[in-house]
């Protein structure tokens, strides 16, 4: 029965420290309830299927799966999802997405809440550094709210930084296309907190997908797996800022396995955190100077209007605010006792401490300059970074 293989799938997931590669091993050789029956009883053979893949003790592992199988309902764990708005699809199910029939590596189970007819329409994934620069969380923004309004949705992982950002531009737009988050948690663990608000207007606007179920919490490892989901549901990945490793980079080595296009984001050779996305631009990635290069990836001709970058306010789709970044011009006069330090920051994010170096001032002097400077609108702080905003 459908019913109870899906059960099954939703019990084998939940044991700990199930991985994908581990449950999918499982599912080569038996149907999800066989597994479960044998795991259940303590049966040895399954650890003779999963032969080098249960680590240095599997004795220890396949205890605790059997201990934990012995107490958990497979049926009541389904009903459980159910009850909080959570869709289970199973691969060998109907309504598994096609998307990921095909890939070599298909979760068994998905874990969704959302609308999965976002999944038919055009999808551009937008990832990068979580360390990420004012400038690439404005770009990340901006490029992603351009490509929702061109109908593109986007996916991402609902990190802090780039990811977060990327999903805050596509929520911007008024009738835009919905986006898809794709995360390494149980839907009901948010992670990171900060972004609780973000995860559940993706969820209730767009789509929210989990290969994880319910309960789980965020475990290093799984956020490498989610990394080949986004690829894999993303016809192309936009790099936005990314440092020398990191889950960003990750992602680009998976969306390459799956032959998918990845474009790069260009930025400043002095900043950390370009060196990665940089480094792919030197090795032959293309680079995307706005929406308008995305959408020609994807064969779609027409240009949008970047964000940033509307002649009026006419010219803004409606319900689509103008953004602080590119064109913003900032008000206040500059204290004459700050140009120089403005001078010093230039064009490209300056360190604290070269800055303070090459002012002559003390970081305490520096400090109050660039409060200053802040509120009169000519400079942004992030990270221990200076940037100079457009006047």
């Amino acid at each position: 029965m459908s019913g109870m293989r899906t059960a099954a799938a939703v019990g084998l997931a939940s044991l700990p420290a199930m991985g994908p590669r581990r449950l999918d091993s499982l599912l080569e050789v038996w149907e999800p309830e066989e597994a479960w029956r044998r795991i259940t009883g303590g049966d040895r053979v399954v650890g003779q299927v999963l032969d080098g893949r249960l680590g240095k003790e599997p004795a220890e592992v396949l205890s605790r799966w059997t201990t934990a199988a012995r107490v958990l309902d497979p049926v009541e764990a389904l009903e459980a999802h159910r009850r909080s708005g959570i869709e289970v699809l199973v691969r060998g199910e109907p309504g598994y997405p096609h998307l990921l029939l095909d890939d070599p590596e298909p979760p068994v189970a998905l874990f969704v809440r959302g609308d999965l007819e976002v999944l038919d329409t055009r999808r551009v994934a937008i990832v990068g550094t979580r360390r990420c620069t004012r400038s690439g969380r404005l770009t990340a923004r901006e490029i992603a709210a351009d490509l929702a309004a061109g109908g593109v949705a986007v996916v991402s992982g609902l990190a802090l930084g780039i990811d977060g950002a990327a999903h805050e531009g596509a929520l911007s737009v008024d009738g835009g296309a919905a986006p898809v988050g794709v995360v390494g948690t149980g839907l009901d663990r948010v992670y990171p907190k900060r972004n609780a608000a973000l995860w559940e207007r993706v969820a209730v606007e767009g789509l929210l997908v989990s290969e994880v179920p319910m309960g789980s919490g965020p475990s290093p490892w799984r956020f490498p797996a989610r990394n080949r989901i986004i690829a894999a549901l993303s016809e192309v990945i936009l790099v936005v800022e990314s440092h020398t490793t990191g889950g960003a980079l990750h992602t680009v080595e998976e969306a390459l396995a799956r032959d998918r296009e990845v474009l790069i984001v260009p930025g400043s050779v002095r900043s950390p955190a370009s060196e990665g996305t940089n480094a792919l631009l030197h090795a032959g990635v293309g680079p995307a100077r706005d929406a308008a290069d995305v959408l020609t990836a994807l064969g779609l001709a027409a240009p949008v209007v970047g964000a940033g970058e509307q002649p009026n306010s006419a010219a803004r789709p409606e319900g689509r605010a103008a953004s602080p970044g590119r064109g913003h011009r900032p008000g206040g006069a500059v204290d004459p006792r700050d140009q120089a330090v403005l001078d010093l920051v230039g064009g490209e994010p300056v360190n604290l401490d070269r800055l303070a170096e090459s002012s002559g001032l003390s970081l305490g002097e520096l400090a109050v300059s660039l409060v200053r400077l802040e509120s009169a609108g000519c400079v942004a702080r992030s990270g221990g970074f200076v940037e100079r905003l457009v006047r």
